[in-house]
Order: C-alpha cells, then structure tokens, then sequence
C-alpha cells in the first residue's frame, strides 16, 4: 500500500479522479505563480508615485534591476535545492523569502532601502516558479500534465491584462506600499495550503552544496542581465562598462561550465543536456521568451502612440495575443493529454510565431486595430502551442531526480531570452526611431528623442503637430525593424522543432520513457513481482 503521507497522483495510470488534496495543492500553486508573475506588473504602474514621496530618480531602474537579476541568479540553485533537500521545503522557503521581501519593500523609507528589499523580494521569487514547475512534475504524469497547461497561460494572461490596472487602483486608493502588502495575503493562503496538503519526501539525495558552481553562475547571470538592461540605455553598447560586463559574463560562464564537468554536486548537471529534446526545448524556450517579452514592451507603446489608445488599461490593449494564447494553449494540453502527441505543437507554434511577426512588422500609422488585433491573435496562437509544452517535453526528458534543475533551467533559458529580446529589439527600436525624427521633423525630432525614443502620453501631446506625426511615423519604423528581427530569430525555434523526438509521455498506460523515473510506481512493482 501506499504511504498515505504522500500525495498519489497519477490519475492517468490508475484511472481515478485527482484527489482532493491534489487540486488544493495546485491551487495554492497556481496563486504562488500569480505571485511571481503579478509583482512586476502592479509595481510598475506605481513607480511613478514611489519617486514622487522617496526621491531617488537616477536610481529608479534598479528598483526593476534589483528584483530581476536576483530572480534570474536564484533561479537555478532554488532547482538544485528542491532537488537535495526536497521540493516542499525549498518552496515554502521561498514563498517565505518573497513574503519578507514584499513586507519590507512596503515599508521602505528611501530609494536604497527600496532596492534591497527589492532584491531579497527577487531571490524568493526564483523559488517560486521553478517550485510550481517542479511539484507539478511530481504531482502529474507528464501525459496529464497538458490538461494543466491552460491553467498556468490564464494565470500568465490574467497577471499581464489585469497587472496594471490592480497597479493604478491600489496606487490610487490605498497608497504605493499597498503594492507590495497585496501579495501578503495571499502569499499567507498559498503557504498554509502547501504546508497542510502538500506530502512530498523531505529529502531526494545527499549531497554538498557546489558553493563554487553556484557563485560563478550567478556571476555570470548577473553579468548578462546587466549588459541587456543598461547596454544602449545607461552606457553605450561599445563602452568600456558594457565591454567588461561581457567580458566578466563569459570567463564566469567559462568557468561555470569547465566546473560542473568536476563538481560532486553540480548546480547544473551537464549531462542533462545530452538529452537532445531537452537540449531543443531549452534552446525553443529561450527564443519564446525573446519574442513574447518584446512583443509586450513594443505593442503598447504602438497602440498607444500610433493607434492613439489610452494608457490606463494598457494591459487590455494585449487582450487578443494574450487571449489566443490562452485558448490556444487550452487546447493543445488537452490534445496532449487524450493522444500523448506533442511533436506538432512546437511545429505549428513556430511557424504561426514567425507569421505573426512578420505581420505585425507590416503595421504602419494606418493599421487599424482590428487588423493588428488579428496580427496579435497569430503570435498569441503561436506563443501558446510553446509556452508550456517547452516545459513539459524538458521535464519528460530527464530523471525524476533531476526534475527541479531541468525546470529551473528551462525557466532561466526562457528568462534569459526575455532579457535579449528587451534588449536587442529595444535598441533597434530606439536607433530606428532617432534617426526617422531627424529625418522628419530635423532638430526638434532629434531633440525630442534625445534622452528617450519611448515617450508617454503627456508627453506625446505637449508635442507640436509636424513632431508629432513624426514621432508616429518613426515608432512605426521602429515596431517594423523589431518585430521583423524577431521573426527571423522566431526561425531558430522552428529548426529546433523540426529536430523534437516525439518520445511517449508517461502516464495513460504508457510505459516511461527508459530515464524518466527513479522512483518506481506502483504499477512497475506490480509488473516486477
């Protein structure tokens, strides 16, 4: 018999319903997930109003930088401890972390302080997705995890369309730090049901933490993060700091990865990339949050310059890709769960991406918005047959002992991609932008994107007429080159699809795959004895 301290979860090999204590848990899931992704979105509409009472101006991006690179530099090592220590105490641990962050974050008296808390804010943010991603490869056989993919796209779109929003209310009526109290509250319920419900081995192996691996990887992330967020903004791309900054990133990745081959304990188990599925995935997830993330930046700022919407519900403004893609992803998690087939979804996502793209480069200052609200429902469909199956084909693809580093380094491939697709597409935006306001409306358009080629909406309507329709004109330009970069990137994912072995997932009677699990189930020691 089973241990009944234990949560048993495969419904599709026994046939029973997922019991309750099951769907609690991913409840609880689902709202730490909401967590991680709302944070940033209701922040961001209170920045404003935080530089208003702390001062501190010149240092307001690294309230964003702070939270992020922390994020980006945990992520891999929360998967390592999961994976060591047992996945329900590294979770808990981190929604602890991300709950003291956010209280001291809401009660910060200065810029500096603000950042730190920010930061500790970050690290426990790392666990929290990784976390979701890992249970959710104990809790759920891979061939019924695809039912679950629906789940986490309309928690993805629920936080991107109603972030802002939730942002400006609680900013409005409450006050700033109430941006950062609202996650406690529900940090608390997540918490409790996770301790109540949740029934995992406290301990997978034993092992050294690889101190070394962990510092190095960290530098180098940190590294990388850095250069995107400040190259062509806060330095030159050619400047001495960004040079030294990838110079930096690069010997500490060198050494990371020469490491690990020696490490007893390694952070990242190289070996996991051999698995050529993995290997792809990762490679298709990089190129998904590359696209996605600059998707998100550009298409406001379109909407909102060219298309004249208003600001105040900007997260609306991305309600058909970002509806697409929930339907879309829906769909095919359940087609993977009934057929166990997957191959066709990065397949058809990529393409559909690349399309999407290429027509949304195709806007100019007379597209209407039905007709890129089209454009965006095909990047949306496409971005939904990868979002979660990139995930859920990594997790098929290793040892249940490696689950939580094949999901965190999934996560930070996806992250990684989102810093470059910001970056590199910003850049060329910005660069595209200046040089059309030179071109069109001589040195007013210079002066005007002198500091910033993303203007807002006051700032657009102090603007006189010829440097405004300029200024329309040359963010057209710029969403053109950056989203027709993006498709040509977008071919990347579609080569890595065409090479996806379809191996059968687990559950639904199907065998596992030869290395999926290190934990035999029940129905294997029937068949051995």
């Amino acid at each position: 018999m089973a241990d009944n301290t234990e949560v048993v979860a495969p419904t599709a090999e026994n046939g029973e319903k997922q019991p309750r204590s099951v769907r609690v848990v991913l409840l609880a899931l689902m709202i730490a997930m909401l967590l991680a992704m709302l944070d940033n979105m209701i922040v961001g509409t209170a920045m404003p109003t935080i530089v208003g009472e702390l001062g501190g101006l010149q240092h307001l991006s690294w309230v964003v930088t702070g939270y992020t690179l922390a994020t980006a530099a945990s992520t891999p090592i929360w998967g390592k401890l999961g994976d060591m220590y047992g996945r329900k105490g590294a979770f808990m641990t981190s929604i602890v972390l991300f709950l003291i962050g956010s209280a001291l974050s809401g009660m910060a008296q200065d810029m500096g302080q603000l950042i730190g808390f920010r930061a500790v804010q970050g690290l426990g943010a790392g666990g929290l997705m990784v976390g979701v991603m890992a249970i959710i490869g104990d809790l759920i056989p891979p061939r019924e995890r695809g039912k679950y993919q629906g789940m986490m796209a309309g928690v993805m779109a629920f936080a991107m369309i109603l972030g802002p929003l939730v942002g400006g209310t609680i900013t409005d009526h409450w006050g700033w730090r109430w941006s950062f109290y609202i996650n406690l509250p529900l940090g608390v319920v997540a918490l409790l049901a996770v301790s109540a419900v949740l029934h995992l081995p406290k301990k997978r192996k034993q092992g050294k933490i690889d101190y070394l691996g962990a510092g190095l990887l960290t530098l180098g992330i940190s590294s990388i993060v850095l250069v995107t967020t400040w190259g062509g903004t806060e330095y030159a791309w050619g400047s001495a700091r960004i040079m030294e900054l990838i110079g930096i990133g690069v010997a500490a990745l060198v050494g990371f990865v020469f490491w690990q081959t020696k490490a007893v304990a390694p952070i990242v188990p190289l070996h996991i990339f051999r698995n050529r599925n993995f290997t792809l995935m990762s490679v298709i997830g990089f190129i998904t949050g590359f696209v996605m993330f600059g998707a998100v930046l550009f298409l406001p700022l379109y909407q909102q310059s060219v298309q004249g919407a208003s600001a105040t519900n900007s997260g609306l403004l991305l309600l058909p890709m970002l509806g697409a893609m929930l339907a879309v992803s829906m769909v095919a998690g359940r087609v993977t769960t009934n057929s166990g087939r997957y191959k066709i979804f990065p397949l058809v996502g990529s393409v559909l991406m690349i399309v999407g793209l290429f027509l949304l480069a195709q806007m100019d200052t007379e597209t209407t918005r039905l007709t890129s609200g089209l454009y965006m429902a095909v990047l949306g469909a496409g971005m939904g047959c990868l979002m979660q199956i990139t995930m859920l084909v990594a997790q098929n693809s290793v040892e249940m002992k490696d689950m939580g580093v094949a999901s965190s380094s999934t996560t930070l491939f996806r992250t990684l991609g989102s810093s470059f697709g910001v970056a590199i597409m910003g850049a060329l935006f910005n660069h595209r932008v200046q040089n059309v306001m030179a071109e069109q409306a001589g040195a007013i358009g210079s002066k005007v994107t002198e500091r910033s080629a993303q203007l807002d909406a006051a700032s657009l309507a102090k603007l006189p007429a010829v440097a405004r329709q300029a200024y329309q004109h040359a963010v057209s330009s710029g969403t053109h080159s950056a989203f027709l970069l993006g498709s040509i990137v977008a071919v990347v994912a579609l080569v890595g699809a065409v090479f996806v072995k379809e191996v059968p997932l687990k559950g639904a009677g199907t065998k596992p795959a030869p290395d999926a699990a290190d934990v035999p189930s029940k129905e294997a020691v029937s068949e051995a004895v």
